[in-house]
């Protein structure tokens, strides 16, 4: 996560420590900080010069990947495929959000994709109408508590072992990739259990009627406006620099542009998907929690160095510990999102290529490997990314050969960007 910088003396970037300006000032109140449009340009072109690069490369990417998508295949540009695009990129999105918490600590979780097919094949499980027929709700609770036990688990072995979390998930990744063949296989003698519970289907198949979908965008728009005028107002507030009205205004009209052009063409087709609503509320909530609370704080000062949090007095270990649990269980909602839009789980959920779509996801989104930078937000990007180029592949009929080597050339290419923006930072006493 990245922060504009005003002078050594004025503010820390978040993840790297608690900076003075974040503490109670038991002094006089300070004066509130202005700063022309021009001020904050320079601030800002300063910043991208330093590495702060921000979403920049993913909206270049996502523009060049949606030029060459449309023009060598028309129906690119459909909204019929626009809809897809966002059922396809729902459930990567919500997975890769709880992997964007664990690279803020620096460190990694591999065995996500098969503890979301954990939560999906336990929850279809207990629908199943000859068994135990649970109502939807208790199903999907049971599920999603027992993916964020599986988190908590192997965040117990990293913490109290001292077992890197590469070689814990690792092993996670094989205990429950097996789970989910004993689970299937025990109760399926063809492999496959479909789900016959209309409202776990409704999850990833139903749509907004015309009204909510504007509805919907104008919430989204005017919350963002709202957040950041409040963001400008407690800066200023706190004596720190803040982005000019101005800046706000374009962005939020931007923000508006993009939301309601996306509506309007959603509603072309079959209407704005609730999978998608469903990502937002929860894109939003982790978003407030990673930068607006004590937690988010501690997280990524962990990120940014364990041993300086540590002698800060934050307890690293239950850090670790909580993270892991909210990766459990954003894996366990991505099951059940793929679970419902496939309508059925089999032997070979949680396979396939999710890990590295999840992963990819939340790295090409601006979450560094190193730890202590990056955003929420870096999900539903780096997810729409992913799900933009394997969608433009699968209309040209591309191999799953060639799929692999195009998003792992896109991930390097992502991966060097981050490295090459850390030393760039470093150079300039940034870091």
């Amino acid at each position: 996560m990245t922060t504009e910088r005003h002078g050594a003396a004025e503010e820390v970037e978040i993840g790297r420590g608690v900076s003075a300006t974040e503490l109670p000032d038991s002094g006089p109140e300070r004066p509130a900080a202005k700063e022309s449009l021009t001020g904050y340009l320079s601030r800002r072109w300063e910043a991208i010069r330093g590495g702060e690069l921000g979403s920049i490369p993913i909206v270049i990417g996502l523009i060049v990947i949606a030029v060459v998508f449309g023009m060598l295949d028309d129906t690119f540009f459909t909204p019929r495929n626009f809809t897809n695009l966002l059922l396809q990129m729902a459930a990567v999105a919500t997975v890769a959000i709880g992997i964007v918490f664990v690279l803020l600590i620096g460190e990694i979780d591999l065995s996500v994709a098969f503890v979301s097919a954990v939560g999906g094949v336990l929850m279809t499980l207990l629908l199943r109408p000859e068994a135990s027929n649970w109502p939807a709700w208790a199903a999907i609770g049971v599920a999603l508590a027992i993916t964020t036990i599986i988190g908590f688990l192997h965040a117990t072995v990293i913490t109290r072992a001292g077992v890197p979390s590469f070689v814990v998930t690792l092993a996670g990744l094989l205990i429950w990739s097996g789970v989910v063949l004993i689970m299937t296989i025990q109760y399926a003698t063809s492999g496959t259990i479909r789900i016959q519970n209309e409202t776990v289907i409704g999850i990833a198949n139903d749509f907004l009627a015309t009204f909510w979908g504007w509805a919907v965008g104008v919430v989204v728009v005017a919350g963002y406006g709202l957040s950041q005028l409040q963001t400008a107002r407690s800066r200023r507030a706190g004596g720190l620099y803040a982005k000019p009205g101005l800046v706000i205004v374009a962005q939020t009209v931007g923000l508006a542009v993009v939301t309601f052009a996306a509506i309007w063409f959603a509603n072309r087709d079959r209407g704005v998907p609730k999978v998608t609503v469903i990502l937002l509320v929860f894109l939003v909530f982790w978003s407030f929690v990673a930068s607006r609370t004590r937690f988010g704080r501690h997280v990524y000062a962990v990120g940014g160095s364990a041993e300086a949090a540590r002698r800060a007095g934050i307890n690293v270990d239950r850090v670790r510990i909580a993270v892991f649990m909210i990766g459990g269980f954003m894996a366990g909602v991505g099951g059940v999102m793929i679970a419902s839009r496939l309508r059925s789980v089999s032997t070979n959920s949680g396979g396939s290529d999710l890990l590295l779509n999840v992963i990819a996801a939340a790295v090409i989104g601006g979450a560094s490997l190193f730890g202590g930078t990056g955003r929420v937000v870096a999900a539903l990007l780096g997810a729409l990314v992913i799900a933009s180029i394997d969608n433009g592949m699968n209309l040209l009929g591309l191999s799953s050969g060639n799929k692999f080597v195009i998003t792992g050339l896109v991930l390097l290419g992502a991966v060097l960007l981050d490295a090459l923006a850390k030393r760039r930072r470093a150079a300039r006493g940034a870091v």
